[in-house]
């Protein structure tokens, strides 16, 4: 039962390298307690044995926490800015390292081959694929295997002996001070309100007037984890089911991302879609990702809905009324609004965009007559453009396309199904869906409103909080 419920303290903070320290501080809760976590994410004796192994008990294990920022957003989540390296034995944690990423990548030996994606050396003008710049796929999984990759390559402490990869977001830390309450670290208070925005300040500004040279700007990382531990301490007893809802909610909005080197573990993460992957799918399916690329933190103040909408080709002769081509030419856009202004922290944004698609779709032409690049990857076409949006403007990045043939040939045997993933890191961005598939709609899930009914198109409102999957059926 103790390692059961060891789990739930894990699901919220390992990223953070907080739960296993609270847990073996905590001595314990009521055996009610211990049931209702036990019921809720332990499924059977494999997983127990799994958890077993992985919080060190068979033998220690280290893993590599990367902190990511998503006010600076990549693809997986966030631009890198620190990492740690914490090695638990018996559920009890060793921070090994705590430390700005640029100080691991500046120092790395430069004798091994590091070509960054094409993208990265156009825009940043990098020359060397570093540690910081790891996380470019969407796919979690793959980023966190080439940043491990990186980190081995530049001598990263305790690189040899790392078995799963973490990644948090400051979101989950501003949830977190939501429960506990502010903190205080060197004489400045940090709340939900203002940790992220003070944070950044002190990392790029406040270190000077604290009399820290440029290399330790990051201490104030290593002081906030160890103030956000004795707070939480005893807190955790006390609102431990706040603390395990959180953890559910962050761990489905991809705030925390995990990857492990164990087939065992990985297998779990990817069952409850823990992993921040790219779900496989027999249908349809959209993930756009965005890479800030010296934007500042400007994506704290970027606006963003995503509309997908698709019809049927019709060809016509003259005289005739036009009759379906059975082709499906759809539309993928991105409404951007940069509320921001040009300050310290935010500016002009400027993003590489991709759209992920199924493999087969054909490109038809992208606004603006953007240069585009194409390829695949984990199973997926996908489509990119680098484009800018200047503060207090707003713009549309869309992409048009044939649907791939699978996916015609669905709606052609009356059902079709959509997933769209959302990009790690990012806020409940908003979603419009508007299908038409030139054939009446007899069931969909989720529903639409009533006024929507007995059409041929699906029209539907959302958000990206969370991945969205839908299901149509037709006559």
């Amino acid at each position: 039962m103790q390692k059961k419920l060891l789990l739930t303290v894990i699901i919220l903070l390992v990223g953070a390298t907080l739960g296993l320290y609270l847990w073996s501080r905590s001595g314990g809760l009521q055996s009610a307690v211990v049931r209702q976590v036990s019921q809720r994410f332990i499924s059977g004796r494999a997983e127990a044995d799994v958890m077993q192994k992985i919080l060190g008990f068979e033998q220690p294990q280290t893993y590599l926490i990367l902190f990511l920022n998503n006010t600076e957003l990549r693809p997986a989540g966030g631009f890198i800015g620190a990492y740690s390296v914490v090695k638990i034995e018996k559920g009890i944690p060793q921070i090994l390292k705590v430390e700005g990423t640029e100080l691991l990548d500046n120092l790395a030996p430069q004798d091994f081959p590091s070509v960054p994606p094409e993208p990265l050396q156009k825009y940043l003008s990098i020359k060397r694929w570093g540690f910081r710049d790891s996380n470019w796929s969407p796919d979690f999984a793959s980023s966190a295997a080439k940043a491990l990759e990186l980190f081995k390559k530049e001598k990263g402490t305790a690189a040899d002996e790392i078995s799963a990869v973490i990644g948090i977001t400051p979101t989950l830390l501003e949830e977190i001070l939501k429960i506990s309450g502010p903190i205080t670290v060197n004489g400045e208070e940090f709340n939900a309100q203002n940790f992220t925005e003070k944070l950044e300040y002190e990392v790029e500004f406040g270190y000077a007037a604290k009399g820290l040279d440029f290399d330790n700007r990051k201490k104030v990382l290593a002081d906030l984890t160890h103030a956000l531990l004795a707070k939480m301490r005893g807190d955790i007893l006390k609102h431990w089911p706040q603390y395990l809802a959180l953890g559910q909610t962050m761990l489905a909005e991809k705030h925390i991302l995990a990857y492990s080197q164990f087939a065992e573990a990985q297998d779990i993460l990817l069952a409850k879609n823990w992993g921040g992957v790219m779900r496989p799918t027999s249908g349809d399916y959209v993930l756009w990702a965005d890479a800030n690329l010296a934007s500042l933190k400007t994506d704290k103040v970027m606006e963003r809905e995503l509309v997908y909408s698709f019809g049927h080709v019709t060809t016509t002769k003259p005289g005739e009324v036009g009759t379906s081509s059975g082709k499906y030419i759809g539309a993928v856009k991105m409404k951007y609004a940069n509320n921001g202004s040009f300050t310290k922290f935010t500016t002009r944004y400027r993003t590489y965009a991709r759209v992920f698609l199924p493999v087969g779709s054909r490109f038809i032409s992208v606004s603006d007559n953007l240069p585009v690049d194409q390829g695949i990857e984990n199973g997926r076409q996908w489509f990119g453009a680098f484009t800018v949006i200047e503060p207090g403007k707003t713009k549309e990045l869309v992409w048009r396309f044939y649907l791939a043939p699978q996916i015609t040939e669905q709606i052609r045997n009356n059902s079709y199904s959509l997933l769209i993933q959302k990009q790690s890191g990012t806020i409940a961005q908003a979603l419009t869906l508007d299908l038409n598939f030139g054939k009446d709609i007899v069931a969909a899930a989720p529903s639409e409103e009533a006024a929507n009914h007995n059409n041929q198109s699906y029209n539907l409102k959302t958000d990206l909080r969370l991945d969205r999957e839908f299901k149509i059926d037709f006559k």
